[in-house]
């Protein structure tokens, strides 16, 4: 006995959502955001030891910034972009089967 049934795994918006769930670039975003985050914190309640060793330059606020700033970059590129299959709504009828 066969079936003419596709799981639903198959599906190409199922896939499409899958691809997207596991892009790289919302981890990497992430991560660089926490680390940047944590960098701006430490960098705002500094002491003058610490400007006195960077010879007066804000080291880890500048720096914690600038992950910052990259990590705005990857989350916006990954979602502007998506990775995935282009799915249409044609597409998708047909992959939903028969009306039942």
């Amino acid at each position: 006995m066969t079936a003419d049934h596709t799981p639903a795994e198959n599906t190409p918006a199922v896939t499409s959502r899958m691809a997207r769930l596991f892009d790289v670039r919302y981890v990497i975003g992430g991560l660089l955001g926490l680390y940047g985050v944590v960098l701006v914190i430490v960098g705002l309640t500094d002491g003058p030891e610490q400007y006195a060793q960077a010879a007066g330059f804000a080291v880890n606020l500048w720096t914690g910034v600038a992950l910052v700033v990259v990590a705005v970059a990857f989350l916006l590129w990954a979602s502007l972009r998506p990775l995935g299959i282009e799915v249409d709504a044609e597409a998708e009828d047909l992959a939903a089967g028969p009306p039942t």
